[in-house]
């Protein structure tokens, strides 16, 4: 069968995988002075020998280009109590320069922007991209692993927020 030929209609594919509860990040990368940022839900651990993660970028998406282009990324996991920064992040054509200054984060080691109230940070160097339709899957070596904060996570059911 090719990609141009559906028999799933596009909207139920939608509602069928968003009944998969996801937790939600926000992934970070930073090109010159520049910081770029985008909230995921398509994040995973993939291996443990070597300690590999993933996540899905739009390819449309500025953060797309971005990521690529600097090789090094970090992810904030998000407390329920971060909801406010999961949708600003999500928020499409939003001002990219100073579009951290509103949660306090810390750089680490790589230069990425780590969010302080996250439940956990991790620092990772991009080792592959494949190509996944109008997405790319971004896999990379973790380098640091961090819990700057505790709390609820927050996640991401049916096309809403919620929390345990």
């Amino acid at each position: 069968m090719h990609s141009t030929e559906r028999h799933v209609d596009p909207d139920t594919y939608r509602k069928v995988v968003g009944r998969f509860a996801t937790g939600v990040a926000i992934v970070t990368t930073r090109v010159g002075d520049l910081d770029h940022a985008m909230t995921v839900n398509s994040f995973t651990s993939v291996s443990l020998d070597p300690l590999l993660v993933l996540f899905c970028a739009e390819k449309v998406a500025r953060f797309h280009g971005a990521v690529l282009e600097a090789g090094v990324w970090g992810v904030s996991v998000l407390p329920a109590d971060m909801e406010d920064a999961s949708r600003f992040f999500a928020h499409r054509g939003r001002p990219v320069d100073g579009q951290l200054v509103r949660w306090p984060h810390r750089r680490g080691d790589s230069g990425v922007a780590l969010f302080d109230g996250a439940i956990a940070t991790l620092e990772v160097a991009t080792s592959a991209v494949h190509d996944a339709g109008d997405h790319s899957i971004v896999v990379g070596e973790v380098t640091s692993l961090g819990m700057p904060s505790d709390g609820p996570p927050l996640l991401y059911h049916e096309g809403r927020y919620k929390s345990l």
